[in-house]
């Protein structure tokens, strides 16, 4: 694992779902392209971890891996369970829907904790209406492609907000 104390990161951004095997690591390795595209894979940490423990070590869902490849993206994350040391290690902790939310804000310690949760669907802006980042994984292939379309908006849009253009070389 890299270090993530590293003082050249612009941000440490932690994708939170509930079993770490769909969303979150779809969004991890959405933003990972997105950084590797604009060469800024040493300034930024990114790592995704499930509320819950039953998928720990488990590569994502292979529906998720499949939908994800056809776009272009390698889904290779390893499942973990989010803790409260995560709030120590990372900038920003980004739930996919307010279950998500509640359960990271539930293992906050104090205020300084809180002010690093976002909800993903905040980042959304091409899709105004949706308001989280739905669980597909009792759905069918057209709810995997929506989380993709979603993931795409929100991570560009995270990036934006972390990264802006004016900081672009």
């Amino acid at each position: 694992m890299k270090a993530i104390e590293n003082k050249d990161y612009v941000a440490r951004i932690l994708f939170v779902c509930l079993g770490n095997i769909c969303r979150s690591p779809a969004a991890e390795g959405i933003m990972r392209h997105i950084v590797e595209m604009n060469g800024l894979e040493q300034r930024f940490y990114i790592d995704s971890a499930g509320i819950g423990s039953w998928h720990v070590g488990d590569l994502p869902d292979r529906r998720m891996r499949s939908h994800g490849r056809r776009h272009g993206y390698d889904f290779t994350h390893r499942a973990r369970q989010f803790s409260a040391d995560d709030f120590d290690r990372f900038d920003y902790i980004v739930g996919m829907d307010e279950e998500n939310l509640r359960d990271i804000l539930r293992r906050s310690r104090h205020g300084r904790d809180k002010e690093k949760v976002y909800c993903m669907a905040d980042f959304l802006t091409q899709h105004p209406t949706h308001h989280v980042v739905p669980d597909p994984y009792y759905s069918g292939d057209s709810a995997f492609e929506l989380v993709i379309e979603l993931l795409e908006d929100a991570c560009q849009g995270l990036f934006q907000k972390v990264y802006p253009k004016n900081l672009l070389r």
